[in-house]
């Protein structure tokens, strides 16, 4: 029953996803927002919306370490799984941008994040309402800012408009993508939960590898299918922009509505030391050995690198 539960969760936040991203990316072309904007704001918080629920839905149920697992997995996943298959597909260039404003914003919530958590004065680590809050105010600030960029730029988005869908279709979309990630989430959890126990493994683990990959398959479809119709900037644009809205998004809303505490270390002396270090990896790559461009074989190592942090997990 579990495995049922797990892929009914994982089917319907791909839906649901889709159907988010679909309803979004409408909207946001009626703005006339441009093509790297959609891709680092709408698309991302879009795609990031099945993390949201889950790590929601997994908090005020007490399962903590599945939302912590799952935003570190996620954005471990996005950086060395999600864009090491997509640049092993199509090669991805890279925007000037890209990694001397928006990867530095990425690492700088990342880091933002580590600091909450390492010195936070009670003895349990936790994500205070106050920290969350701060987290969220960022998230608009960032927001409002790179809107405000693209419009004082005049950076119209370089889209055929003219096939956009009906108001009352756009509408529909977003529903259903809000009742599939509902109960996507809700299935996935109650799926999790079951199999760590079968297992006999922590919460953690299975936040950080089943549930993590499971949420991010949203963004998985959107970079490759980014990514084939000729709009790299999409594909690097959403995974960096839905790291940074994992942190403060999906963290930072789950924090206000209920503390988080941390009850495994490991989420803290293993897992985030390596979201760390291949985020460095990846603007290792993009901005020194192949400038601005992420080549097949960077596509690889990035691949081969997730692969060495899964083997770990259940080490550690």
């Amino acid at each position: 029953m579990a495995y049922l539960y797990l892929i009914a969760g994982i089917v319907l936040l791909l839906f649901g996803g889709d159907f988010i991203v679909k309803g979004a990316v409408d909207l946001a072309l009626r703005l006339k927002v441009s093509i790297l904007v959609i891709g680092m704001t709408v698309v991302s918080f879009a795609t990031s919306a099945p993390e949201l629920l889950v790590s929601l839905d997994a908090a005020l149920n007490g399962y903590t370490d599945i939302s912590f697992g799952n935003v570190v997995g996620s954005n471990i996943a996005n950086i060395s799984l999600i864009l090491g298959l997509t640049a092993l597909i199509v090669p991805l260039s890279v925007q000037v941008k890209t990694y001397r404003l928006d990867w530095w914003v990425m690492m700088g919530v990342t880091l933002l994040l580590g600091f909450f958590l390492y010195f936070n004065e009670d003895e349990t680590r936790k994500l205070d309402r106050w920290e969350a809050s701060i987290m969220v105010i960022i998230l608009v600030v960032y927001n409002v800012l790179q809107v405000y960029a693209s419009r004082k730029s005049n950076v119209k988005a370089d889209i055929d408009t003219s096939g956009l869908r009906n108001p009352w279709l756009t509408f529909v979309f977003i529903v259903l993508g809000v009742a599939g990630l509902k109960y996507g989430s809700e299935f996935l959890i109650d799926g999790s939960v079951s199999l760590a126990r079968d297992w006999g493994v922590s919460e953690r683990v299975i936040g950080i590898t089943v549930v993590s990959v499971g949420t991010s398959l949203p963004e998985l479809a959107a970079s490759l299918v980014a990514a084939f119709k000729g709009e790299p900037d999409l594909s690097v644009g959403n995974l960096i922009g839905s790291n940074i809205f994992n942190i403060l998004a999906v963290l930072g809303i789950t924090g206000i509505i209920i503390d988080i505490p941390l009850s495994n270390p490991a989420l803290i002396s293993f897992d985030f030391p390596w979201l760390l270090g291949i985020s460095v990896l990846l603007y290792f790559f993009m901005r020194f050995v192949t400038r601005s461009m992420i080549t097949r074989w960077e596509g690889l190592i990035m691949f081969l690198v997730y692969l060495i942090f899964l083997g770990g997990v259940f080490l550690f």
